[in-house]
């Protein structure tokens, strides 16, 4: 089996041009090639240590360089070949990406001491980057070196009072940088910097586009699957559901889609699935009881990495059995997963990226799976999917429902996973989805994990008596693509509801508290 981390083990339909963003370990890596698909423009994450094989084979109309932690003057530093910045590809760099850009050009980085954290003044000169742009306004610095000299042929073009060479440019504009994060809604005038040079100075065509999403891949996937039968692992979720209709529209009856009840779902979600999907689509759904199983395999696991690779075990051998039974007479040679990029980045895919926690539907995947994989998805962020999925004619409460990750309330249960933690957790999140969605918040915020701490214990008071029950965590979120997260700023009164209900209505829990971490450094789910 292909590795099914690597992106680009993968035939996937791209429409030119493609910018690749080098990765030089930087937290906001994902959200600039977000950003450049904002502008029309496909892109794809590679990690510095991969660079120049993935350049060699893809030709990438464009380079980014991210931003990153380190120093240049670091030992062991990332760095990357120069000759990729003197040769024909156009080069932009952010942050870090800008010093090493300047370092290998022939410029120098300081040391000065005058780092730049947050919003900072920044002043544009004339340039083909800022063109016609407000000439002072806010960015976001995070830096400490500074770049002291230019290379020889580049200008200076923007400061800061710290900073005097805050960004800088050759006589084309097709290679240039800024010290500060253009990617992030913190700087003003972000995203028309990106633009500006992808589009006028670079001048790439936008051709990046859900339409176009959905009428390549539609193709795609007739001409590989032809008249062999597909099953889709179908879980309710966002990210399952689109990739259904993606297929069905391509494939028709050929589909049949299955929804494991692995006993790990939260309360009512077997009953959406056949309410929110079935019915708008008309698609065949076969539903198969596997609780049992799960909980006996997940016996004893506790190591957050292991449940992933576990539950992902077990829903590929639910779906063999699944396709031995629809299709008695013939093989099913296809499986439909809504694996998403995030995921594929996430898992140390997207050729040479970190491994942050593999994802059940891509690191978890037995060796010896049975099936050839379909992941229509595999290239989209989340808010790409919910563009799709309006295309297809989903309805609202499938498109922005929040996501719920595949291995369920298994990651959601800090600890072992039993029958009788799962009862207080789903009764827990019921009533926190409850309150949210009375105080018209589930479409304000993106996500909202609850997390039982199982194996701790506090002690409180509950009926006059000395209580020694379990914490619950609530993790409300909001995002625009789940890369980066901020924790969502939810009114007292609603907080005091949610506290209220649960103390008062699951007698195992007797604490309440509130996650106030943005991603990163925090990921969105606890395990």
């Amino acid at each position: 089996m292909a590795d099914s981390n690597d992106i680009s083990s993968k035939k996937v339909s791209i429409n030119r041009p493609l910018v690749l963003v080098v990765d030089f370990g930087a937290q906001y890596a994902q959200l600039i090639a977000r950003r450049v698909r904002q502008a029309g423009i496909f892109s794809e994450i590679v990690g510095f240590d991969h660079a120049m094989k993935v350049i060699d084979e893809k030709k990438p109309d464009a380079l980014i360089l991210s931003g990153g932690p380190s120093s240049v003057y670091e030992t062991g530093a990332p760095n990357l070949n120069p000759d990729v910045l003197k040769g024909e590809i156009p080069v932009f760099g952010i942050c870090y990406g800008f010093q090493v850009m300047a370092q290998l050009l022939g410029g120098e980085v300081g040391r000065t001491g005058l780092s730049e954290f947050g919003r900072t003044e920044f002043q544009a000169s004339e340039s083909r980057l800022f063109g016609e742009l407000p000439k002072d306004f806010r960015v976001w610095m995070s830096h400490g070196d500074s770049v002291s000299k230019a290379p020889d042929g580049f200008k200076a073009t923007g400061a800061t009072a710290k900073t005097p060479i805050a960004a800088f440019e050759d006589a084309s504009g097709r290679r240039a940088g800024v010290q500060f994060h253009p990617e992030v809604l913190h700087t003003e005038n972000g995203q028309a910097i990106l633009e500006r040079w992808l589009l006028d100075v670079v001048a790439l065509t936008p051709t990046w586009s859900t339409e176009n999403i959905i009428e390549s891949e539609i193709a795609r996937i007739k001409e590989e699957v032809g008249n062999e039968r597909v099953i889709c692992a179908l879980s309710g979720g966002v990210d399952s559901a689109v990739a259904a209709a993606l297929v069905q529209r391509a494939v028709g009856s050929k589909l049949t889609c299955v929804f494991v009840d692995h006993g790990l779902l939260r309360e009512g979600e077997a009953e959406q699935v056949e309410k929110d999907f079935v019915s708008v689509t008309g698609v065949s759904l076969v539903v198969v009881d596997k609780k049992e199983r799960f909980l006996s395999a997940l016996k004893g696991v506790t190591d957050p990495e292991e449940k992933r690779k576990v539950i992902g075990r077990e829903f590929i051998r639910a779906f063999e059995e699944a396709a031995r039974e629809i299709s008695s007479d013939a093989k099913v040679k296809f499986l439909v997963q809504g694996t998403l990029y995030p995921d594929v980045v996430e898992s140390g895919g997207g050729a040479g990226t970190a491994n942050i926690k593999s994802h059940h539907n891509v690191g978890g995947l037995p060796e010896d799976l049975d099936f050839t994989l379909i992941e229509p998805l595999r290239t989209l962020f989340k808010d790409e999917v919910r563009e799709v999925g309006s295309r297809l004619g989903l309805p609202d409460q499938i498109v922005w429902r929040q996501p719920f990750p595949g291995p369920g309330l298994g990651i959601r249960i800090v600890g072992e996973v039993t029958e009788e933690r799962l009862r207080i957790l789903r009764k827990a999140d019921f009533i926190a989805r409850e309150e949210l969605k009375s105080a018209s918040l589930d479409r304000t915020i993106w996500q909202c994990p609850v997390v039982l701490l199982a194996d701790v214990r506090s002690v409180g008071v509950q009926g006059d008596g000395r209580s020694y029950g379990h914490p619950i965590v609530l993790r409300p979120v909001t995002s625009e693509d789940a890369m980066t997260a901020d924790w969502a700023r939810i009114p007292y009164e609603v907080l005091e509801r949610i506290s209220t209900r649960i103390t008062n209505e699951v007698r195992e829990v007797n604490r309440v508290v509130l996650d106030v971490t943005s991603k990163p450094p925090g990921t969105i789910e606890w395990e």
